[in-house]
């Protein structure tokens, strides 16, 4: 796969330095496969389905296509349905909406708001300081549901890089009759991803999260719940046939129901792309890269007197390519600013749409508030393309930062 990203060159205290991208977690930088893949298709671009001409005819293969490799990327299983959508939020709102009436759904508050916020009839629990705790405190929880039930958790933090023992509680959460659905949009960059291995029910990731461009994401997963609904776009695409009256429709079955009017072909395209690219790679090469630069990482910030590391569960939990870090006593985002404008080191402060879980994590430290009263995090993220170089000026510039240099 390649992940020869361009570079930017910026001007810092009068010398040209590399730009160093250290905010994947946001949006990675699109890489060749995806935007190759888009500039083949661009001669042949039109409207997908039902068309005759050739145009039409190709847009619509290479759609269905992109479907298939998504479909193999997540390792969709007979009966699954791949919807097409904006994004990971886009995503799981659609599966908010196709929940049977009374459904409860589970999720623990160290969510991002995309899997926080869109469900009707929801039972938090606050977030766990272990993967036992949590798979405890979902079984306490599940004791007490009365009907349908969906635990919505995600396989890693967007603010720690923790990765969440998914399989444990979708085991947890079978045997009580309940299903799950896993928030990928960060774990899909940096692991492969599985329904089955995952005991997964649903899936859900972003397209600009996964070195593709914005504006494509999926919701994978079982057809029966999708197929009962009413479509989440009621329009043309997701009717099969309209009568003269009001109230006349049957409505498509599979992914059109819910991908009324014209789908965004090159997202899709674009992103199937880097999934068969990252199908190709060696995945556990990658993995061991990407170990060795997160090793390089922590251990630097550790000796960054006024940096603390944040985390949920502490200990050896494995990690994707994320880290945050408290900064008592300095504003994350006038940090953030003074990163990018001396040092051309890009990362990101706030509180990542996961207020809850950042200001449990800020908590106990002594950080100055971040606007209308809050506390933020400090967020270095990484992924294909990163250097050594990135992870060490970051570390360097950091600590000349906070030691008033």
């Amino acid at each position: 796969m390649r992940h020869d990203l361009d570079v930017i060159s910026l001007q810092s205290a009068g010398e040209t330095v590399r730009f160093a991208h250290l905010d994947y977690a946001a949006s990675a930088p699109c890489v060749h496969a995806a935007a190759d893949a888009v500039q083949n298709l661009l001669p042949w671009y039109g409207s997908v389905h039902r068309g005759a001409g050739i145009r039409s005819q190709t847009s619509t293969l290479e759609y269905e296509r992109a479907r298939d490799l998504v479909a193999s990327f997540v390792g969709a299983r007979a009966g699954d349905t791949v919807v097409f959508t904006r994004n990971t939020t886009d995503a799981l709102n659609l599966l908010a909406r196709v929940l049977p009436p009374g459904t409860t759904t589970i999720v623990f508050d160290g969510e991002h708001h995309a899997n926080l916020l869109p469900w009707p009839r929801q039972h938090r629990l606050p977030c766990p300081d272990s993967p036992d705790a949590a798979v405890a405190a979902l079984e306490e929880a599940l004791r007490t549901v009365d009907g349908p039930a969906l635990l919505a958790v995600t396989g890693a933090s967007n603010v720690t890089g923790e990765v969440w023992p998914v399989r444990r509680l979708a085991d947890v959460a079978h045997a009580y009759g309940a299903r799950v659905v896993v928030d990928a949009a960060q774990l899909a960059p940096h692991s492969p991803v599985d329904l089955t291995a995952l005991g997964a029910d649903y899936l859900a990731f972003s397209g600009h999260k996964l070195y593709a461009p914005f504006g494509a994401g999926v919701l994978a997963g079982r057809s029966d719940w999708l197929d009962a609904a009413p479509p989440y776009l009621a329009g043309g695409g997701a009717s099969a046939v309209v009568g003269d009256r009001p109230g006349e429709v049957t409505w498509a079955s599979g992914a059109a129901r819910h991908e009324g009017g014209t789908p965004n072909l090159l997202g899709a395209v674009a992103l199937a792309a880097v999934c068969a690219a990252l199908g190709r790679a060696d995945r556990d090469a990658l993995h061991q890269r990407e170990q060795e630069l997160l090793g390089r990482l922590r251990d630097g910030l550790a000796r960054v007197p006024g940096a603390v590391e944040a985390g949920i569960f502490g200990g050896a939990v494995p990690r994707v390519g994320i880290v945050s870090v408290a900064l008592p006593g300095h504003d994350p985002a006038v940090v953030a600013n003074l990163l990018a404008d001396r040092y051309g080191v890009g990362v990101r402060a706030g509180q990542f749409c996961a207020h809850p879980l950042t200001r449990r994590l800020t908590a106990a430290t002594s950080a100055v508030p971040c606007g209308a009263g809050t506390t933020g995090l400090l967020r270095v993220s990484f992924g294909l393309g990163t250097l050594d170089d990135d992870i060490d000026r970051l570390v360097s510039a950091l600590g000349e930062l906070l030691a008033g240099r």
